[in-house]
């Protein structure tokens, strides 16, 4: 389960590739997911996260300690 978000918990799902006779072979379609750091303000350190492109918009968004917030609520270890 390594190509996991950290944030949004996207991982990988599994679709059909249709060639041009409709035959459907198995392929996976894989997060758009980045190798992060972020400046935690609070705790005066970096946070190494791997994210998708959409969760770093919500952390620019949110910012990164609501994120964390939410993030430790659900039981994840940072």
């Amino acid at each position: 389960m390594a190509r996991v978000c950290q944030v949004t918990g996207k991982k990988p799902i599994v679709g059909n590739t249709v060639s041009h006779s409709n035959i459907k072979t198995k392929r996976r379609f894989l997060p758009n997911l980045q190798t992060k750091r972020f400046y935690f303000v609070e705790e005066d350190r970096w946070i190494t996260l791997k994210v998708s492109s959409e969760a770093i918009r919500t952390i620019n968004k949110n910012g990164l300690s609501s994120v964390l917030k939410e993030m430790k609520a659900k039981g994840v270890k940072i």
